[in-house]
């Protein structure tokens, strides 16, 4: 009898979270949450922009300056996504939030103090641990709060803000890196301060009530739920009552046993793995490509450092249309058809940028990328982390995106070889053709999610 109660209470706290059709927290919240997607995607870029100016002064060959730039970075995403991931699972999302942000501005204000190469990697992995665990609790942490038809609107609304970082980032080296010397410390310096800010921030957020129920912390997350009922019953909102029928229809479970590693690898999970790691694979090796190589690469192949920053700076006003532009239809287009559309998107703006005919072609191909990018990321994000239940959400997250970033490591460590070998349009066409492919793999396998419950899409 005490087990039936118990399961009763879980599934009458969840229906009451499905009931709430509003963001349940002040809209400060969703603006404290974007600065820590403020500084990721600040991060980012920062690095492509840093690299031309660090390279000389540290005296680094070719081989060198990518493995610092990318590699290194990546390597510590991918640990950080899986452990920290792992964590949010096992200890909550809340702890974790504050964690990543920590090892960012430790990692940030490290880059900007580094004296030599060893320095700098240690702390590009130690910025690289934050980030990529940051990248995965952020849309698990937003969806386990969001009303099911607004989950996508408020995710995109959140990323937006976030990806401003990415467009303003540009235009930060500009000022700051060609007539500086240490203008690439700053660069850093600079992320490492908005990361402090997301911490102090941070430490507001409340823990997750879905987190809470599925571990059987059931007096803590009906706490939590009667705060977010308190607060929206005195903006003048009601809610609807709920019947003993509605509340036992809710698929839900509280675990108290520790997660196992192959839980994912069961029905119904194994395909979703399957699909969104050749997603983020194929995805990440033309965006990492190109985020990380483009500006190099323009700089060797004769046009300025200047003039290189300078295009891919007025092309990243592309990241904030982008985003706005999906954000209008998150909930109305199921999640797989918009990224299948920024796919596309994508392919046409790295023709555009390949053909190279002149700084038209090199600025419009660079704001269609940004546009893209913006426009598919934040809902791919959002797809991924949903698809997955709550108690091993963030770890589903980590075992597709994460494992995904090799394939970010694969093209930002090979496009310079492909434009050598195959020319500067080949190279870059090529990069746009792997997202196309990704794209189309998650139109054929993936699952319905736009306006769903999150206990229906992880059944």
């Amino acid at each position: 009898m005490a087990a039936n109660n118990k399961e009763f209470e879980a599934k009458s706290i969840i229906a009451r979270m499905q009931r709430i059709d509003k963001w349940p927290l002040p809209p400060s919240f969703l603006a404290i949450i974007a600065i820590g997607y403020f500084f990721t995607f600040y991060d980012v870029t920062d690095i492509g922009f840093a690299m031309p100016a660090i390279a000389p002064q540290f005296h680094l060959t070719g081989s060198e300056s990518l493995f610092l730039a990318l590699s290194i970075g990546l390597i510590g995403y991918v640990i950080g996504s899986f452990i920290i991931g792992y964590l949010s699972d096992r200890y909550g999302r809340y702890p974790m939030l504050i964690l990543t942000m920590a090892l960012m501005a430790l990692g940030s204000f490290g880059d900007a103090a580094s004296l030599n190469l060893d320095m700098l990697i240690i702390f590009r992995f130690i910025t690289g641990l934050g980030l990529g665990a940051d990248l995965n609790l952020i849309p698990a942490y937003i969806g386990e709060f969001a009303p099911a038809d607004r989950r996508g609107h408020l995710a995109q609304i959140t990323f937006f803000l976030g990806i401003l970082g990415q467009a303003v980032t540009p235009f930060v080296a500009l000022a700051i890196v060609p007539p500086f010397y240490f203008g690439w410390r700053l660069l850093f310096f600079i992320g490492g301060l908005i990361a402090v800010i997301a911490v102090i921030l941070r430490a507001q957020l409340p823990r997750s009530p879905r987190w809470l129920v599925s571990h059987g912390e059931l007096n803590k997350a009906d706490d939590v739920v009667s705060h977010f009922e308190q607060y929206l019953k005195q903006k003048g909102e009601e809610l609807p009552a709920l019947t003993d029928d509605e509340i036992n229809k809710i698929n839900v479970k509280t675990e108290t046993t520790r997660l196992s590693f192959y839980y994912l690898w069961q029905k119904p999970y194994r395909l979703r793995m399957l699909v969104f790691g050749l997603w983020w694979g194929l995805w990440y090796i033309g965006n990492y490509a190109f985020l990380g190589d483009a500006a190099t690469i323009l700089s060797d192949s004769g046009i300025s450092l200047a003039s290189s920053i300078l295009y891919l700076a007025i092309g990243a006003i592309g990241y904030p249309v982008g985003a706005l532009s999906s954000w209008v239809i998150s909930d109305k287009i199921e999640r797989k058809y918009i990224v299948f559309i920024g796919s596309i998107l994508w392919l046409i703006g790295m023709v555009i940028f390949g053909s190279r005919i002149n700084s038209i072609a090199l600025i419009s191909g660079s704001f269609i990328a940004s546009y893209s990018l913006a426009f598919l990321i934040g809902i791919a994000y959002m797809y991924t982390s949903e698809s997955y239940p709550t108690r091993a959400r963030t770890s589903g997250f980590a075992m597709g995106d994460g494992l995904g970033h090799i394939g970010g490591a694969i093209g930002a460590l090979y496009l310079p070889l492909w434009v050598a070998q195959i020319g500067f349009f080949g190279g870059f066409t090529f990069i746009g053709i792997t997202t196309f492919i990704a794209g189309i793999i998650l139109v054929v396998g993936g699952s319905i999610a736009t306006r769903q419950q999150l206990e229906t899409i992880s059944a």
